[in-house]
């Protein structure tokens, strides 16, 4: 994949996704003595940066990929996303989600006009898809392997690197790799001196398995409050480009997610997902391995979460 591929999404859907901010975190800034800029996802339609690839899919699919519907497996943000990109062309989508799924997602999704199953596991409802993309004809819309979603996703990386010259490096939460993978296509192109770094859940390292295991190898169960970021296999396509564009790799405990949490209401002041707090939890834990000089950038991925949800973190 080329940086040509991420601008190419952005031309495509710049019409329909304004650029979302970057906010300067005080509190974070003055404990590392540098300045941390949080990019705000949250802030994004559908509530998370999946409205990116979902709507760049969308727009570069054919006539046949549409004709039988679309199926994807999703613990909720590329279900908003893929749903909300395909009501605007009349397309059906199915979605299948772990039967542990966000109630605030599973709702949302079907408010968007999705059919949603909820079944098994992670695997189970990969497991599930399959068999209902040979019986029903669905064209599947993988939430993260996929180079059209990854471009999409790869338009957040400009628009940090636009908003934040002087960042040094960016902190970015993994779950399959398809956001990591696209900012780094950016990153690598514009700044090739930018450390980007990716923060797992402990209990969903499917990126730290991959390098360990020398490619995608699933983990046997996921288990983590970011269930965003709980995917039990990387990519084909985000795999090889995590080992070419990205410095490093971070993974956050339980405890230090709820610290995260905790940090972005009351200090930042957003209403976040875990998923989406796990860069800070790196940086409050002293996690990342960071360059001497410049800017912090944090990606901040959604805030799609219901009141019981953010019940816990409270």
């Amino acid at each position: 994949m080329e940086v040509s591929d991420v601008q190419h999404a952005r031309e495509r859907i710049a019409e329909a996704l304004a650029p979302t901010p970057l906010l300067l975190d005080p509190t974070l800034s003055e404990r590392l003595g540098r300045r941390v800029w949080l990019k705000v996802e949250s802030f994004q339609h559908t509530g998370s940066f999946k409205a990116r690839g979902a709507l760049n899919w969308l727009r570069t699919a054919g006539d046949e990929e549409l004709a039988g519907g679309l199926g994807a497996v999703s613990a909720g943000n590329h279900a908003l996303a893929l749903a909300w990109a395909a009501r605007r062309t009349g397309v059906p989508v199915t979605i299948v989600m772990p039967e542990n799924a966000s109630p605030f997602k599973v709702e949302g999704s079907r408010a968007l006009g999705a059919e949603v199953i909820l079944h098994g596991d992670i695997n189970a409802a990969w497991a599930l898809m399959h068999r209902l993309i040979e019986e029903r004809g669905l064209t599947l819309v993988h939430p993260y392997d996929d180079p059209r979603i990854i471009a999409g996703q790869g338009t957040l990386g400009l628009e940090s690197l636009e908003q934040a010259p002087d960042a040094q490096a960016i902190l970015c939460p993994v779950g399959g790799g398809g956001l990591i993978g696209g900012i780094g296509v950016a990153s690598s192109a514009w700044r090739p001196e930018l450390s980007l770094i990716g923060v797992e859940p402990r209990g969903a390292a499917s990126m730290a398995h991959a390098w360990s295991q020398g490619g995608p190898a699933r983990l046997d169960g996921v288990a983590s409050c970011a269930k965003s970021l709980a995917a039990a296999i990387v990519g084909e396509h985000t795999y090889p480009l995590s080992r070419r564009h990205v410095t490093e790799l971070v993974a956050v405990d339980e405890d230090a997610i709820h610290r995260a949490m905790r940090h972005l209401l009351y200090q930042a002041k957003l209403v976040v997902e875990p998923g989406a707090a796990v860069g800070v939890a790196a940086l409050l834990e002293g996690g990342a391995t960071l360059p001497s000089h410049g800017d912090v950038v944090v990606v901040v991925t959604g805030g799609n979460l219901g009141g019981e949800e953010l019940a816990e973190f409270l």
